[in-house]
């Protein structure tokens, strides 16, 4: 009679290996959402900054397109892109954009 044992050999290595590429998988979908928020984290700071930065500008009494530039130095200090500026009357309204540091993720606004 034969052993049922012979048809199971290598079995358990396609389990570890099934698990293991769940696991990376899940990994880099953890990596990839964690590299999204910190983006965006990073993009709401220096927009912060850079708004702080273009205030102060202003209260210098600095021309509007000085506010804008001085926001965009300092976005740009903090690894962000400045892409929209605008001043309203003593108020600075703007919007900064930054990559994510995981590739093929879209830049956070």
């Amino acid at each position: 009679m034969r052993s049922r044992r012979g048809t199971d050999q290598g079995a358990g290595t396609v389990l570890v290996l099934g698990v293991v590429a769940v696991l990376v998988t899940v990994l880099f979908g953890a990596l990839a959402v964690l590299s999204a928020v910190e983006a965006g984290h990073r993009a709401a700071s220096a927009a912060d900054l850079a708004a702080l930065a273009g205030a102060a500008s202003l209260a210098a009494e600095s021309p509007t397109g000085g506010a804008c530039d001085r926001a965009a130095a300092v976005a740009a200090a903090n690894g962000a892109v400045l892409v929209d500026c605008v001043v309203r009357g003593e108020e600075v309204w703007l919007a900064t954009t930054v990559s994510p540091a995981f590739r093929g993720l879209p830049a956070a606004t």
